[in-house]
């Protein structure tokens, strides 16, 4: 490997040991080889096997160079410090080869390194270094992050004559063709000039060019390219000419239709298409300068006269757009405005960028520019995190943090500081893609980052000391708290946490573990009551853990005892004494009861408690009491844990004393009557309870209960107005109801009357009926009307009278119609409800009067074809309402004529009439009971005769089509037109196809066969109907004449030419001959062959005369005259030029292609042209409308 001078100031090493001497190990394993650099700037190569001893006389680790593909490791043995350099197992495909070179003369200009930014570029190239704070390369494992849009650009690569043993001199077989293939790719890809204002672009299908591996030279001119360049371009290699590839991108404007555009505006538009790709100036790691040019007029835009003042400047607005993605990638807004020049902000370092800009103007924007491509330039790496302990010792520690963002190159080294001078520091160069070191420096960089935030980090100790054992701070119920004290002798500094495990007496466990954290106390809880548990606490720190403490034991405390059981008077009470007996608790709460306390308290209330016995046994006599009255007892127990709740036992109450009777609140209603009451005086020793209200209707003697509930009131529901009802009261405590009280008598308010009886109809006609009714029940107020409701329908009645009679007459009705009716009363207190609904029809009558639907005159499905439509008139009307009985016929009067009779239809032909007259019609319905009402007249008039079939005739034809004329009159149809025709022709089946149906007098008939007879027949018709068909023509299509043939081909061979032209296929038979015709100068054109060869050889040419020839073909027919063909285009045969020797060289080329004969266009392209032509009119005339018309 290459070295380099020394690097750049970075901050002293601090070794391990009090002197400054160090000696230090380098062990080089079998095969491998590594170099170092001697105090006196000499470099020294060893090869394995080896252990070379190294002393540094200032305490610093001397360089080490570690080949690509090798890392070192330190190991310190008995204060001996190893440096073993070990082949990398894992392969990374951006890292160097595996081999080691060794150092060759002094530096020259196609090394292979980083180039750095050119302010911080150091002479030589970096170099491999394994100096703890050095500046040399990372490992190859240590590829620099790099962003998606990086590029890489790669040089060629220098070899060097290996050292050591032969196998490391080459490469194996599949990294030489690796590498082979590289450098054939670079090769191919440096070997292309071009230009395009110095950028560098790179084809579409070759990989992206990256800073972070650029091997080349930086671009000459002191241009920076993906943030690479530097001083000394004339000892580089010469650059390499970059080949620009030019795409152009469609606006993104709104599409404009051409159409729309007058020439001002064309030609604004052709102008700002005409825009300029921008230039990229001052490029920093996160932004750079754009500036361009406004679009210029074009050369077709008119220059202003003198003494005329040209058109005002129009004011453009440009847009910046920018991609990351590539030259084709999605492009985003980066700036708009009027300046001709922008700066962009947040950009990323190193990236690869393109940009365009769009200029626009008033509502036409052009199409975006070329995009310029640029890449940032490299900046320091970002801030890292924080790093954290992988593991340690007691005088060493192994940290690990994340690699954070290159911004562009390579990190060289990090550097870590620390605040305690008692901590020693060993600096090595990182060799994991994990990123562990031991102690390793911060970035050194060629920019240096920010530094990370700090973090507390301790070297490892001693196993801690066992603590003492667990003391109880306080015992509860289910809960014991316990503290334990630090380990003696631990340092503060010493992270301890502790483990307490605790074992229950009994339960045949062991040590089960209950906490395990850094505090010194703790609460067991969720535990057994009265119950025994055993404790100790183990300490812990990084080392390991601690012997066990001593064991303590600590039991949790007893619950206070349940409430006695069995509370009772024994035996019968006595006047003045009782005796009252229990049982012990079913829960004495974990310990014996020592005592029971019992209570007395005189009366039902419990305000007050006398105690009358305290002792161990369970039953006791209370005596001193007043006789005749009530008592209530109470006993509850005491253990260690606490006092019981008591239990209470009183004398039985008797139920309540009667009621006093309820009475109304405020005035009865019609429905409903509200009561209220109050307490009984006497409530038998319990409180009341609930109240029971019993009503007797009139003319009842039972009750029945409507209210219960502990309320002093309730409202009876459900009564009948006008009526007396009775009500009486009990209440009802614990000991059940008591009696009940006095009646009280309630009259309801009047109400409204009952629902009438169903009317009763009578129908005296068809359409009259008479309704009567019954008066019903009044309750408590006379009735003052009557509502009768009458309808159709049941859900659908309307009210029909109202008044104080008991009867009306229903007038105007429907024959044999049903109808429903009902009767309602009302008084002074409401509106009584409905009858039920009762159904009534009025008797059968005579068909009503029929309505005419429409006129069928034509119609095939009402009349047989026999009919004419001249000579009779088809009639269809709605059937009318038949009242009940049947229709049973229809009389149709015709006025003058007799009248016709039919059956029950609704249609009907009227035949035997006269053509074009006009009839007065009127129709009327029977049915058994008799005739109905005739309809309105109304007047039908027939149809004329049908007219007659023009003659037919062929005005002109072709060999494809025929064109027929009939009739006089204009070619085309005149709005007034009432005369419409038919036209027919026969097909190969013989039967009749329609052609044509409508009012014109022509019709081109097309896409027929030559020489071919077709059949045709046509037919007149108009309102009176269809006329009869033609006689049959019969037409003949004409021979088509041959195709037109391309244009010949001209050979000129010496003082002759050939002329050869394509060949046509018969035609059904018929052979084809060609006529070739020639004209010499101004003259005409002549006959020179004609026959049925393909070419022709015209001799004795004039050298100083200019010839064309066409060429026709010529069908020969067999028993008609021969028809000829349209000529071919014209070719032209010039004069031979003789030039001067001077000129022929570069006009020969020129006179090359006069004498070639120019193609004419094919009949697709010729038919493909017409079609773009008529849709690009069709769109013009569309907007023209769209604009003039319509808006």
């Amino acid at each position: 490997m290459l070295t380099s001078p020394p690097p750049p100031p970075h901050p002293p090493n601090i070794v391990n040991g009090d002197g400054p001497q160090q000696v230090i190990l380098v062990q080089v394993n079998p095969g491998e080889a590594f170099t170092i650099q001697r105090d006196d700037g000499q470099f020294q190569c060893i090869t394995g096997p080896a252990q070379v001893p190294m002393m540094s006389p200032n305490g610093s680790v001397p360089q080490i160079y570690v080949p690509p593909g090798y890392v070192q490791q330190i190991i310190e043995e008995n204060g001996v410090r190893r440096v073993l350099v070990l082949p990398q197992t894992e392969f990374h495909p951006g890292g160097h080869s595996p081999l080691h070179h060794p150092p060759p003369p002094p530096p020259h200009a196609h090394l292979q390194a980083f180039i750095p930014h050119p302010h911080i570029m150091h002479p030589p190239p970096h170099l491999y270094s394994g100096m703890a704070g050095g500046t040399g390369d990372m490992n190859p494992q240590y590829i620099s992050q790099y962003h998606p849009a990086h590029t890489t650009i790669y040089s060629e690569q220098d070899t060097h004559p290996p050292h050591g043993r032969a196998a490391f001199a080459h490469r194996d077989e599949r990294a030489s063709k690796t590498y082979e293939r590289l450098q054939k790719k670079l090769k191919e890809r440096q070997g292309v000039g071009g230009g395009g204002c110095g950028v560098l672009a790179l084809s579409k299908d070759s990989p992206p060019p990256s800073p972070q591996k650029s091997r080349g030279t930086p671009p000459s001119g002191g241009d920076l390219q993906n943030g690479l360049g530097g001083k000394g371009a004339e000892e580089q290699a010469q650059p390499s000419t970059a080949v620009t590839a030019l795409v152009k991108s469609p606006g993104r404007g709104k599409e404009t239709e051409s159409g729309e555009l007058d020439e001002e505006a064309k030609a604004l538009q052709e102008r700002l298409n005409s825009i300029c790709k921008p230039v990229v100036t001052d490029i920093q790691a996160r932004g750079a300068s754009l500036s361009w040019v406004a679009p210029s007029r074009t050369e077709g835009d008119d220059e202003p006269k003198e003494g005329e003042e040209g058109p005002a400047e129009p004011s453009f607005t440009y847009e910046v757009s920018v991609s990351y993605s590539g030259k084709d990638g999605k492009y985003k807004s980066a700036y708009s405005g009027v300046e001709l020049s922008a700066t962009l902000q947040d950009l990323r370092p190193a990236t690869d960028y393109h940009v365009r800009v769009q200029a626009m103007c008033n509502c036409l924007q052009g199409i975006p520019s070329e995009p310029v491509s640029f890449t940032t330039l490299s900046c320091e790496p970002d801030k890292p995190s924080p790093p954290r302990k992988a593991s340690g010792t007691k005088s060493s520690l192994v940290l690990q943090w994340k690699a954070p963002c290159d911004n562009g190159s390579k990190i060289q080294n990090y550097i870590l500081q620390w605040d305690e001078v008692r901590y020693f520091v060993i600096a090595v160069l990182c060799f994991h893609i994990s990123q562990k070191y031991i102690f390793c420096p911060t970035i050194i960089y060629s920019f240096r980052s920010e530094f990370s935030e700090g973090v507390h980090i301790m070297t490892s100790c001693s196993v801690p000391a066992p603590p003492l054992s667990p003391e109880l701070i306080q015992s509860g119920v289910t809960w014991l708290c316990v503290r334990w004290h630090r380990p003696a002798g631990s340092p503060k500094e010493d992270e301890i946490s502790y483990v307490l495990e605790m074992e229950e007496e009994g339960s045949g466990y062991g040590f089960q573990a209950s906490y395990d954290g850094d505090e010194l106390s703790h609460t067991a809880r969720n535990l057994h009551r009265s119950t025994t548990y055993r404790f100790r606490v183990v300490a812990y720190n990084a080392e390991g853990k601690s012997n066990p403490s001593g064991v303590s034991e600590f039991t949790t405390a007893p619950d206070r005892p349940g409430c006695p059981c069995r509370l009772a008077v024994k035996g019968k009470p006595h006047p003045t004494s009782f005796r009252l007996t229990w049982d012990p608790p079913k829960d004495n709460g974990g310990s014996d009861v020592t005592k029971y306390v019992a209570e007395l308290s005189e009366g039902l209330s419990g305000s007050s408690w006398n105690q009358v016995y305290s002792g161990s046994a369970m039953e006791c006599v209370c005596d001193g009491l007043s006789p005749g009255c009530s008592y209530q007892a109470r006993v509850h127990c005491f253990s260690a844990g606490g006092e019981s709740p008591p239990l209470q036992v009183q004398t039985p109450p008797v139920p309540p004393g009667p009621c006093q009777p309820p009475r109304v609140v405020g005035k009865p209603k019609s429905r409903e009557v509200q009561l209220r009451w109050a307490p009984p005086l006497v409530d038998g020793g319990s409180a009341v309870s609930s109240y029971s209200v019993e009503m007797f209707a009139p003319q009842m003697d039972e009750g029945r209960e409507v209210y219960q509930g502990s309320e002093l009131d309730c409202t009876v529901g459900s009564l009948l107005p006008g009526r007396t009802y009775g009500f009486r009261l009990r209440a009802a405590n614990k000991a059940g109801y008591g009696p009940f009280s006095e009646r009280s008598e309630v009259t309801t308010g009047p109400g409204a009357p009952e629902a009438c009886r169903p009317p009763h109809v009578t129908c005296k006609s068809p359409t009259c009926a008479v309704i009567s009714w019954e008066t019903p029940p009044c309750n408590g107020a006379a009735v003052s009307e009557y509502r009768l409701e009458w309808g159709a329908a049941e859900g659908s009645m309307q009210t029909c009278y109202t008044g104080a009679a008991l009867s009306h007459e229903m007038r105007g009705l429907l024959p044999a119609t049903n109808y429903f009716c009902r009767v309602q009363a009302v008084n002074v207190a409401g509106v009584g409800p409905f009858s039920d609904a009762v159904l009534c029809q009025t008797p059968c009558s005579v068909p009503g009067p029929v309505k005419r639907d429409e006129e069928d005159e034509e119609g095939e499905e009402a009349r047989p074809l026999l009919y004419s439509p001249s000579t009779c008139l088809g009639l269809r009307w709605e059937a009318p309402c038949d009242h009940g009985s049947e229709i049973t016929s229809y009389l149709i009067d015709l006025g003058e004529r007799q009248p016709i009779l039919t059956g029950p239809v609704t249609k009907y032909i009227i035949q035997n009439l006269q053509p074009d007259t006009t009839y007065r019609i009127r129709i009327q319905a029977l049915n058994s009971l008799g005739a109905g009402p005739c309809s309105h007249t109304f007047k039908l008039k027939t149809k004329p005769l049908p007219p007659l079939p023009p003659r037919l005739e062929c005005t002109a034809s072709s060999h494809q089509t025929l064109r027929l004329k009939w009739g006089e009159g204009p070619a085309k149809a005149q709005p007034t037109d009432s005369l419409l025709y038919h036209l027919q022709m026969e097909d190969k089946s013989g039967r009749f196809i329609s052609l044509y149906k409508g009012p014109c007098h022509t019709h081109k008939v097309q896409r027929l066969n030559e020489s071919t007879s077709y059949t045709f027949r046509i037919q007149a018709f108009n309102e009176a109907g269809e006329g009869p068909f033609s006689t049959v023509y019969t037409f003949t299509t004409p021979r088509s004449p041959p195709a037109p043939l391309k244009a010949p081909r001209v050979e000129r061979v010496d003082e002759s030419c050939e002329v050869s032209w394509e060949t046509l296929p018969p035609m059904k038979g018929d052979p084809a001959i060609y006529c070739l015709q020639s004209m010499q100068g101004n003259s005409e054109f002549k006959q020179i062959y004609k026959g049925s060869a393909t070419s022709y050889q015209l001799p004795n040419l004039s050298s100083s005369t200019e010839y064309r020839f066409r060429v026709c073909a010529i069908r020969q027919c067999q028993d008609a005259p021969e028809i000829i063909g349209p000529y071919s285009s014209t070719i032209i045969l010039l004069p031979p030029r003789v030039d001067s020797p001077g000129v022929s060289g570069t006009t020969g080329s020129k006179a090359a292609e006069a004498q070639k004969p120019k193609r004419s266009m094919t009949d697709e392209q010729f038919s493909f042209l017409i079609i773009a032509l008529l849709a690009v009119t069709s769109i013009l005339i569309a907007v023209a409308i769209q604009y003039f018309v319509i808006e």
